[in-house]
C-alpha cells in the first residue's frame, strides 16, 4: 500500500499522488477526482491555486485533516458525504443526513422541465414551481436560477432536509423566490402550479441491500426506497400533482432504470397527456417522464 503523507514534509502534489495511489489500490472509483477533491478542501484551495502551489508543504494540520478524510473516503464514505457539499448545475448545494446527494442523471429532469417551460405562454401572473420530495433543494433552486420570474415551493417530510434546502436558497440568493413545506408529497399544497417536478424514490425494497456501500449505508433510505416494486411514490404522486397542476402544466418526474414506460401509464391514468417522449441521461437511460394537464 502506497503511504499518505502526513506530515508538513509532503508537497501538496505528492500528497495527492499518494492519495490517489491509495485509492486506486482500495478499488475507489474515480481515485484521481476524489484525492484531488480531498486534498483541496484539507488545504482550502481550488484548483487552480493547487497547482500553482503543488510545490507547498503541507502542515501538520493540513495533512492530519487530510488523513481523516482519506480514511473516511477508504470506508466507502461518499465525498460528497465528507465534504457536506456537492455541485449540481453548475451550483453548489449543502448536503445534510436527510438529503440524497445530487447526481448528474437527475439534472435530466432539470433540462427536461426547461425545455417545457420555454414552450409555456404565461402572461399576467408569475410562473409557479413544485419540487415534491426536495431534499437539498436541488432541482427546485436549479430551476429558479434559470426561471428568474419564476416562484417555487418545495416540500419534504424531513424537517432536516427543508432546513438544509432553505440554507441552500439562502446562500444561492433565492430566499425570495422559494418557500419550503413540510408534508407528506403535495398534500400541504394548493395549485396552480405551471410545472411540478420530482425526484421520488424508486428503488425496489428488495434491491436496496444490492446497492453500492456508498448509497446504501449513506443515502437516507427514505429518499430511496420506492416499495416492493418501486411505484410506490409515483401512485402517491402522480395524482396530486395532476389536481394541481394549472391548465397546460406539466409534471417531470425522474425514473429508475426500466421504469419510464410504467411511469406513463400511471400519468395516463390520473388523466395526464404523455405528449412527448421520456428524457434520457447521458448515459442512454430514459431518466426523466413527463406529461401535461390539457386545457378542458
Amino acid at each position: 500500500m502506497v503511504p499518505l503523507a502526513t506530515d508538513s514534509g509532503h508537497s501538496i502534489e505528492s500528497a495527492r499522488r499518494a492519495l490517489a495511489a491509495r485509492l486506486q489500490a482500495a478499488g475507489i472509483d474515480e481515485p484521481g477526482l476524489d484525492a484531488r477533491l480531498l486534498v483541496g478542501a484539507a488545504v482550502e484551495l481550488d484548483l487552480t491555486a493547487m497547482v500553482t502551489q503543488a510545490a507547498r508543504g503541507l502542515t501538520p494540520e493540513e495533512a492530519a485533516r487530510l488523513e481523516g478524510y482519506a480514511q473516511r473516503r477508504l470506508a466507502h464514505e461518499p465525498v460528497a458525504r465528507i465534504l457536506g457539499a456537492r455541485e449540481f448545475w453548475g451550483l453548489p448545494f449543502r448536503l445534510s443526513e436527510a438529503t440524497l446527494v445530487p447526481r448528474p442523471d437527475t439534472e435530466t429532469v432539470v433540462e427536461l422541465a426547461l425545455e417545457i417551460f420555454r414552450e409555456f405562454r404565461i402572461s399576467g401572473r408569475r410562473p409557479r414551481i413544485a419540487d415534491i420530495g426536495t431534499g437539498s433543494g436541488a432541482i427546485l433552486l436549479a430551476l429558479l436560477h434559470e426561471i428568474p420570474e419564476a416562484f417555487g415551493v418545495g416540500t419534504d417530510v424531513s424537517l432536516t432536509a427543508l432546513n438544509t434546502a432553505r440554507d441552500n436558497a439562502a446562500a444561492l440568493g433565492l430566499s425570495g423566490r422559494a418557500a419550503f413545506v413540510a408534508c407528506s408529497y403535495a398534500a400541504a399544497l394548493r395549485g396552480p402550479f405551471d410545472l411540478i417536478v420530482s425526484n421520488p424514490p424508486y428503488i425496489p425494497s428488495a434491491e436496496i441491500p444490492k446497492l453500492s456501500i456508498e448509497v446504501r449505508e449513506h443515502d437516507p433510505h427514505l429518499a430511496l426506497d420506492g416499495g416492493n416494486d418501486g411505484y410506490d411514490a409515483y401512485r402517491i404522486l402522480i395524482p396530486q400533482a395532476a389536481e394541481r397542476l394549472a391548465a397546460g402544466g406539466a409534471l417531470i418526474v425522474e425514473a429508475g432504470q426500466g421504469q419510464a414506460r410504467n411511469i406513463e401509464t400511471l400519468m395516463g391514468g390520473a388523466a395526464l397527456s404523455v405528449d412527448r417522449p421520456p428524457k434520457a441521461d447521458l448515459g442512454g437511460i430514459l431518466r426523466a417522464v413527463s406529461a401535461r394537464k390539457m386545457p378542458p
